[in-house]
């Protein structure tokens, strides 16, 4: 990982840092488009999967917190410090990716958004590649029988890291534009094929939703 990436999210996870990425996530001018059928959803507390891209993670984050969501997190000394973040933001973590501990997660994962509460995951994490749609969030969709959303979010203006994400830290006060799709459903008895087919249909429609975002 970069290390100017690497040297933020050490920081990221200090006392004093933390409450000044609350004071930036507080500043910006947030533009929140087609939420009302997923807050319809959590208000009535039922159970979702929502996925955003790697790069953009921060905001997304910092916007559902306090909903009894969990958020996957790899087992690095990075991901520690994202679920230490993630957990003052009231969030339950699993630790795990594609690369080490996924199926160990995937598992806590459905069973966490099958009796507890909702589940966000950044589908191209940890390492890519970017904007790559991995079977996780569709399967665990299927798996806990419960609606996937995507969320395409953007910000005006943002340090873009020389990562293998560009991953994106805004500046304060500046424009971030979120767009949810409509609750996508997936029966639990959809074959493996109809599976691999709607994992790249929602890759196309949260790179559509990332496209639309990024029209400032």
């Amino acid at each position: 990982m970069n290390k100017t990436k690497q040297k933020f999210l050490q920081f990221l996870g200090r006392h004093l840092t933390y409450g000044l990425v609350m004071g930036v996530c507080r500043s910006l001018k947030a533009e929140v488009i087609n939420y009302s059928p997923l807050k319809e959803l959590l208000d009535k507390n039922a159970r979702v999967i929502i996925a955003f891209w790697h790069s953009t993670m921060l905001y997304p984050w910092y916007f559902h917190r306090g909903r009894n969501m969990m958020g996957l997190t790899s087992q690095s000394k990075d991901g520690e410090i994202l679920a230490r973040v993630l957990r003052k933001w009231g969030y339950q973590t699993a630790r795990g990716s594609s690369h080490k501990g996924g199926k160990v997660a995937l598992e806590i994962m459905v069973d966490y958004a099958r009796f507890e509460g909702s589940v966000c995951i950044t589908p191209d994490g940890p390492t890519g590649p970017v904007y790559k749609f991995k079977p996780g969030a569709v399967v665990s969709a299927k798996k806990a029988s419960v609606p996937l959303v995507m969320l395409g979010v953007a910000y005006e203006n943002a340090i873009k890291l020389k990562s293998w994400d560009r991953f994106e830290i805004p500046k304060p006060f500046t424009k971030v534009r979120l767009i949810f799709s409509d609750p996508v459903y997936i029966d639990k008895d959809t074959e493996y094929e109809k599976v691999s087919e709607m994992i790249i249909k929602c890759e196309e429609q949260l790179n559509g939703l990332q496209s639309e975002a990024g029209k400032f």
